[in-house]
């Protein structure tokens, strides 16, 4: 199995991909990881190199103020762009980026391909939940857009990364909506909802936001506007709450004292709600795994998306995604 990493991309590049990148190496004997970047500048990083880490040589970085579709186009040597190539020509199994995301998701499109069927991938990153599982949801922001087929594909093809990748038998699908009863929501909602009914997958109908850290659901199914609008809201959220707990047990010397018997219990809290222990976001409906780890990642989350990445692979997510969409 081969795993790609854009070395040159994300806030920490390309230190944390590296770090990561050797981890994964380490860990994992049956994988070989392709660092993808400036030798030059990855090579100093190395403070050990294992045998089955490799370096293919780029000289050009896409930058998170560019222009994604000028900056694919153009920057044919950039290590986002050479990653998703070594995808398109089977040079490797997988890549992994955290890039940036409109480039990576430009860069699946016209570099590495849609799959057969499928009309718009989605951004399919794992929300954080109180049993700590998970919610798989999308599209999070690929397409701000969507009609009530490309809900079905997200939805199946979500029912199917659940299955492959997560070990679920059945993964309960939900719409994401403003209500629980059949007939709630926007038109595209209304039209969507018969068609999951009908569609080869457990759906449970409608699912509101507030539920949706009580996993009420395995997979969330909404347009990109919507979902992203809920990503954000998420991560602000966990943020302010972290902040204001940190303000409020550093009040004192007696707010420092209880503070310090619940930090187990915040240490579990945060640990949850960090986005670093999911890994990253496929994006689904590409002919190939691509990846977006997030642009903060540290080492610890670019080895969890060379986990991710590995398990996928074992499990022949794209194969198996393609024979679904194929017989509908």
């Amino acid at each position: 199995m081969k795993i790609a990493i854009d070395a040159m991309g994300g806030d920490h590049a390309p230190a944390s991909n590296v770090e990561g990148a050797v981890a994964a190496a380490q860990a994992w004997n049956d994988i070989d990881v392709i660092l993808v970047g400036d030798a030059a500048i990855i090579e100093p990083l190395l403070k050990v190199r294992p045998s089955n880490l490799h370096i293919h040589h780029c000289t050009e970085v896409i930058g998170p103020e560019d222009e994604p579709v000028k900056a694919v186009r153009r920057k044919k040597d950039s290590s986002m762009v050479v990653a998703g190539r070594l995808v398109k020509e089977g040079q490797a199994d997988a890549m992994i980026s955290a890039g940036n995301t409109g480039a990576l998701m430009t860069t699946g499109l016209l570099v590495v391909g849609r799959m057969e069927g499928i009309e718009r991938p989605a951004l399919a990153p794992m929300l954080p939940t109180m049993d700590e599982v998970g919610v798989l949801a999308l599209d999070l922001g690929a397409n701000m857009d969507a009609k009530p087929e490309h809900l079905v594909q997200y939805a199946v093809m979500a029912s199917i990364y659940r299955t492959k990748v997560h070990g679920m038998t059945k993964p309960r699908v939900g719409l994401l909506n403003v209500g629980t009863e059949a007939m709630k929501g926007n038109e595209l909602t209304k039209a969507t909802y018969p068609l999951l009914e009908e569609a080869p997958i457990q759906f449970v109908g409608n699912v509101e936001s507030r539920d949706v850290l009580e996993r009420n659901c395995d997979v969330l199914v909404c347009d990109g506007f919507v979902g992203n609008i809920l990503l954000k809201t998420m991560e602000g959220t966990a943020g302010t709450l972290m902040s204001v707990l940190k303000k409020e047990f550093t009040k004192n010397l007696w707010t420092k004292l209880a503070a310090a018997i619940m930090m187990p219990g915040l240490k579990g809290l945060k640990k949850t709600m960090d986005y670093k222990e999911h890994g990253g976001a496929p994006l689904l409906g590409l002919n190939g795994l691509v990846i977006k780890a997030h642009g903060s990642s540290d080492a610890n989350a670019v080895k969890n998306a060379v986990r991710q990445a590995r398990t996928a692979i074992q499990s022949q997510l794209i194969q198996t995604i393609s024979m679904e969409i194929s017989r509908k």
